[in-house]
Order: structure tokens, then C-alpha cells, then sequence
């Protein structure tokens, strides 16, 4: 991990728990899982798909070696995402994915969610930040990981509330995370002067625009 993400690792551990507490107090607003959700997803479908945010990290966590010596591949969560995308981003596979997982939570999703929540939280509470996540891409360290999975469940939050028709204000600390790194990813592709010109209202950004 490099010294950025260890003087991080506190503000990040905080956005992470921020993030998670608004997806499960999203969650807990349904009252239709079959509405339509996000894409081809019902509501369900969504939250589930959000829900992996926080399992991943279980996962990941409990498949990787515990020293914190552990060689890693991937060095931040700016690399992670092109990685992730060119082997894990075909639609049909994340759909399916997600309906997978939207099923998994059962006859009563948003107690699943508040569930897996409280597990995960209390999971990285108790875990060091160069403690080595194993992801499918690569190994990395939970400090450089975690901004990953902050960023999605505030745009998927994001997501589940405006299929609801609820105002969407995302807590301070997960919206300066998941910023930071859209504009790191934006930096990465070239497209930091697009993104700046639309942000201050000198121009519009093209349908289907982003960073990813």
C-alpha cells in the first residue's frame, strides 16, 4: 500500500461505513421489489447487484493470505478498474449476476442487506489496511480496494433512489471517496478537461458519457 492510502485508510474506512449505512437505509424505503430497477434490473435486481459491494470484500478478505507482506499486483484503485472491466465487465454476465444475487437475499432483502452490512462493517473495523484482498484481478491491499467498493455503492445507492423517486443526498465522507477517484479514472482516460468544462457550465457531456 502505498503511504497515500495509509495516511487514507481512517477517512476511508469512515466512507465505506457511511456508504454502506445509506445503501441499507436505501434499502429499507422499498416497498416494490419488482419494480423496475436500473437497465434490464428490477429493484431487486439492483440491490442485489449493490449488495456484492459489501460481500466482495468478505470474500475477498477471507481468500487472501493474512501477512501483510503478501506480494500485490495491483497498486490502486485507479488500476483496478480498467483490470476488472476488460475480465469481469461483460453485460451479461453482470446482469445475470446481479439477479443471481438480487434472488440470494431472500423473502426479505432489505434485512439481508442491513445483515451483510453489519457483518462487513464490523469485518473491516477489525482489519488492517494492508491486510492483502484477493480480488479476480489481482491481489491488492483492503486500503486501495475500498475506495473501489465505496464508489459503488454510492452510485448504485444513487441508482436505487432515483428509481424510487427519493432525493438522493449522499453522505460527505462517500461522496469525497467516490469523487476523488472519478476524477483520477478521468484523469486516466484523457478526459479531465471534458469532465471540468461540464462540471463548471461551459459545456455539456455526450449520452452514455463516462469515465469507466
Amino acid at each position: 500500500m502505498n503511504d497515500d492510502s495509509m495516511h487514507a485508510w481512517p477517512a476511508t474506512r469512515e466512507a465505506f461505513r457511511q456508504a454502506a449505512r445509506w445503501f441499507v437505509d436505501t434499502s429499507s424505503l422499498v416497498n416494490d421489489w419488482e419494480r423496475p430497477g436500473l437497465g434490464e434490473w428490477t429493484v431487486r435486481d439492483l440491490v442485489g447487484h449493490t449488495s456484492r459491494a459489501l460481500l466482495t470484500v468478505e470474500t475477498y478478505l477471507g481468500q487472501a493470505p493474512a501477512a501483510s507482506g503478501a506480494a500485490v499486483a495491483v497498486l490502486s484503485a485507479v488500476d483496478y478498474y480498467p483490470l476488472a472491466l476488460a475480465s469481469l465487465g461483460d453485460p451479461a454476465t453482470v446482469a445475470r449476476r446481479g439477479r443471481d444475487a438480487g434472488a440470494a437475499l431472500g423473502p426479505d432483502p432489505a434485512r439481508q442487506v442491513s445483515v451483510i452490512a453489519d457483518r462487513v462493517l464490523q469485518l473491516v473495523a477489525e482489519t488492517a489496511g494492508d491486510a492483502v484482498v484477493a480480488t479476480p484481478v489481482g491481489a491488492m491491499r483492503l486500503a486501495d480496494y475500498l475506495p473501489t467498493r465505496i464508489f459503488e455503492l454510492t452510485v448504485h445507492t444513487c441508482d436505487l433512489r432515483a428509481s424510487l423517486g427519493v432525493q438522493a443526498q449522499v453522505p460527505d465522507a462517500a461522496a469525497s471517496v467516490s469523487l476523488h477517484l472519478l476524477g483520477d479514472l478521468a484523469l486516466r482516460k484523457g478526459l479531465a478537461a471534458d469532465l471540468l468544462l461540464a462540471a463548471t457550465g461551459r459545456g455539456s457531456l455526450p449520452a452514455g458519457f463516462t469515465v469507466l
